[in-house]
């Protein structure tokens, strides 16, 4: 088994030995961080080149989202922690259920803080654990292993598949053994890391650009965004009230005063504020008219006819805006 696994690594190219750092260790220590930096720069073409795949695997996470469906992420170790970090964003960043987008980890919560050795190398407990949040058909599975070989993400797509699910495999190898497991593969081949198997680095970031991309881009389908303002923020610390304020006078033009006035009229909801403010509506009628447009707040006020122009970058970057919203908006 042992040697079987050595001939396996040996094939990845994120196992491989780095031709630019066999003198690291010697190093002065800007030079070892310009290293990093160097290697560093390599992920985002890597990534760019899979945008096809993760266009695919967008569009099937948007149709399971509209359907009530879920999107889960499953993997092992620092895969396994990326995802966890992607889905706990989404709730206060979208404004979307808890239970949305679903991180699973080889181990438990036990493994985000500690090595659970052993828990990756199963096949069963990725079924398992996906049996235990109630997979259904309509779910989309993402599988994230660097080295594209992880056990536990394996049976995990492999019962997803079974079930009906889209499966998606999230690898940083081309000889990826999960790229067979699923429907879509999006393989961002980054190379040898800094240090030899060291796959938090190169190969994490790669992983965590691609899940931003995900969630990101499937949730500005669903009308989470206005033009580029995240207007289904949640206000649930002080920076996030702030920042609504910001949103909400940005995207209309109005002073604090008034931002305030009608987000106490809605819960502190930007999108609705923006709506009741450009339309004119009442709180009612601006509910009615974002749910007839399925909550895209750009094509409600253009089905009443109305045009939009929120304030440009450069605008909002203004001292007499940063003062209007509070400097504190802006951290």
């Amino acid at each position: 088994m042992n040697q079987k696994l050595i001939q396996e690594l040996a094939l990845l190219t994120s196992e491989a030995r780095n031709p630019d750092t066999q003198d690291i260790d010697l190093l002065p220590t800007e030079d070892i961080l310009g290293k990093i930096n160097d290697a560093d720069r390599e992920v985002p073409p890597a990534v760019y080149r899979e945008i096809p795949h993760i266009s695919r695997a967008v569009d099937a996470i948007v149709e399971a989202f509209k359907s009530g469906a879920r999107l889960i992420y499953m993997g092992a170790g620092t895969s396994g922690r990326l995802g966890i970090l992607d889905a706990v964003e989404c709730p206060p960043t979208y404004g979307v259920g808890e239970d949305m987008v679903v991180a699973l980890i080889a181990g438990g919560s036990e493994a985000v803080y500690r090595a659970q050795e052993g828990a990756e190398d199963s096949f069963e407990l990725g079924g398992e654990d996906l049996k235990n949040i109630g997979l259904t058909p309509q779910d989309v599975v993402v599988g994230i292993a660097a080295s594209g070989r992880t056990p536990y993400v394996i049976g995990g797509l492999r019962y997803a598949r079974q079930l009906g699910c889209v499966t998606v495999a999230l690898s940083c190898n081309r000889a990826a053994a999960i790229a067979a497991e699923a429907d879509i593969a999006i393989l961002p081949e980054v190379g040898p890391e800094i240090l030899t198997g060291s796959t938090r680095m190169k190969a994490g970031t790669a992983q965590k650009l691609v899940l931003n991309m995900l969630t990101t881009a499937s949730m500005i389908r669903l009308g989470k965004s206005f033009y580029n303002l995240m207007v289904d923020v949640k206000a649930t610390n002080e920076k996030l009230v702030s920042r609504t304020r910001r949103i909400v006078m940005e995207a209309t033009g109005v002073e604090l005063q008034e931002a305030d006035r009608v987000l106490s009229q809605c819960e502190h909801n930007a999108k609705l504020a923006i709506m009741m403010i450009l339309s004119g509506l009442d709180r009612r009628e601006a509910e009615i008219a974002l749910r007839n447009a399925n909550g895209f707040l750009r094509r409600a006020l253009q089905t009443l006819g109305m045009k939009t122009s929120p304030a440009t970058p450069a605008e909002s970057a203004k001292p007499e805006v940063r003062e209007r919203c509070g400097e504190e908006a802006v951290y």
